[in-house]
């Protein structure tokens, strides 16, 4: 354990996903002509929906207030095992990618459960989409992490993504990770083009539409739980380029972590800008061309490695 690189870490996955929000929505505001939001305006949102008493359906069970709770500590425990500054991370052990992966998938459960406990027939469509989409998230992951360890030959997360720049074949293979780890930052994070976090049209929305009825500090916890996972998948990004060892410059590292996050978060809003989101029928192969890039990259990381 390494306290410094820890408490950094902490900082990151509690601070970032505010300024994450804030770049993307400026971004996006930018590419329009205006002048939008401030940085942190995000945090405001939050503040103010803290302060708010939440109103419940009469159809509704504990199961539903304690659904936002539930996705909230979810989304911090996986931030905490993902290797936001590179071979380390605040919760590492062997396979720990296993827990990442249904840690989020705990929290894509509550959610859903959640969605379909108010009795409302939208909010049970959107549970339903978000259970086919996510059923094409988990292989792209479990390949791109079987990739990670065909070449490093790491059996932790940290260590996986952390010490993947040291090997001979990462010049070859970063870029589809890369690009795999972004698409997935779309789906976990309800981003465009797979899901628009701003419609308001009920017949296309995924993440929103399930969301409809939390209010108050549930609402806050959602919202704060959705940029969490943005900041989780952008900071994996960030491991994986930044070559910066934390142990030995812990100053550098998080230096040019928070800088690679920047570019994610600026790379996310001008995506936002320029692509419309897709078409429903669409999303599945979307997210299935991330699990074949990341098929593609296995079977190049095996070849390359017997070579």
């Amino acid at each position: 354990m390494n306290m410094p690189a820890d408490l950094a870490h902490l900082l990151i996955v509690l601070a970032m996903p505010i300024l994450m929000v804030g770049i993307v929505n400026r971004t996006k505001s930018l590419w329009a002509g205006r002048k939008g939001p401030r940085l942190l305006q995000s945090l405001w949102d939050l503040w103010r929906l803290l302060r708010k008493r939440p109103v419940y359906s009469a159809v509704t069970t504990p199961l539903f207030r304690a659904g936002a709770w539930v996705v909230l500590a979810a989304s911090l425990l996986a931030a905490m095992i993902a290797p936001i500054l590179g071979p380390v991370a605040p919760l590492q052990f062997s396979h720990d990618f296993i827990v990442f992966a249904y840690t989020l998938g705990l929290a894509r459960i509550f959610l859903m459960l959640s969605a379909m406990d108010v009795g409302s027939s939208f909010e049970g469509m959107g549970a339903a989409r978000e259970a086919s989409f996510t059923a094409f998230v988990e292989p792209a992951l479990f390949l791109l992490i079987g990739t990670a360890s065909v070449t490093t030959g790491q059996t932790s997360f940290a260590s996986l993504i952390g010490q993947w720049h040291q090997a001979a074949s990462f010049p070859w293979l970063a870029v589809p990770a890369v690009a795999v780890l972004f698409v997935l930052l779309q789906a976990e994070a309800s981003r465009v083009p797979v899901d628009d976090p701003l419609t308001h049209l009920e017949l296309t929305m995924v993440h929103e539409v399930m969301i409809l009825d939390h209010s108050g500090p549930e609402l806050a916890a959602m919202q704060y739980g959705s940029a969490i996972k943005m900041t989780t998948y952008a900071g994996l990004i960030a491991a994986l380029l930044n070559p910066v060892d934390p142990l030995r410059d812990p100053a550098t590292c998080v230096v040019a972590s928070l800088i690679v996050m920047v570019a994610v978060a600026v790379a996310v809003g001008c995506v936002e800008s320029l692509v419309a989101r897709l078409r429903m029928r669409l999303v599945p192969r979307y997210l299935m061309l991330a699990s074949l890039l990341a098929a593609a990259s296995l079977g190049a990381a095996g070849w390359l490695m017997r070579s």
